[in-house]
């Protein structure tokens, strides 16, 4: 998995793209926070749940179903003026969904339980170039801690900062050709 830093990074990526001024930061924040909740389930490892449980690391909590329910529970419980329910549903979906998809391209870990809890199966794509963080605070500050930071830099947060970049400079040119 990467590091809840990056998965945070994804979500700002995604909302520079989905975003229609003004944008509340309150939704920067929820979006960051939906990207990375997914991991709550490692607190399962302190109760006896094993990772390839339903319940497990990488298991339901990284499903579309609990993306799809996590953005209808937001959606219905907070009011965010100015921004469409639909709208926002499908940027809380996408962030915590975007959660699952980094996963998949870590090189470690059982794989990820997209379609749970119809089926347990765990998913990578293909192309798995991201390292693999390791559990606990304490062991991302190592030695291959710093090699997952590198990693991420590279393979998460490039891309994501292009993608804001490009957003920006195709609304700053949509602005121009309207004025």
């Amino acid at each position: 998995m990467p590091t809840a830093p990056s998965h945070a990074v994804s979500a700002i990526a995604i909302l520079a793209v989905m975003r229609r001024p003004p944008t509340p930061v309150s939704l920067w924040f929820a979006g960051a926070a939906c990207a990375m909740l997914p991991d709550v389930d490692v607190i399962g490892f302190r109760f006896g749940i094993r990772y390839g449980d339903l319940l497990g690391h990488r298991g339901l909590t990284h499903s579309v179903v609990f993306a799809a329910a996590l953005a209808t529970l937001i959606v219905a419980a907070w009011s965010l003026p100015g921004v469409g329910r639909a709208r926002a549903w499908t940027y809380f979906f996408v962030c915590t969904m975007s959660h699952g998809v980094l996963d998949a391209a870590t090189n470690g870990g059982l794989g990820i339980a997209f379609l749970s809890p119809f089926s347990n199966a765990r998913f990578f794509w293909p192309w798995r170039p991201i390292q693999v963080s390791p559990i606990g605070v304490g062991r991302v500050l190592s030695r291959r801690g710093t090699a997952v930071i590198l990693s991420e830099l590279w393979w998460v947060w490039v891309p994501s900062i292009a993608v804001v970049a490009a957003a920006y400079v195709w609304r700053t040119a949509a602005a121009r050709r309207t004025s």
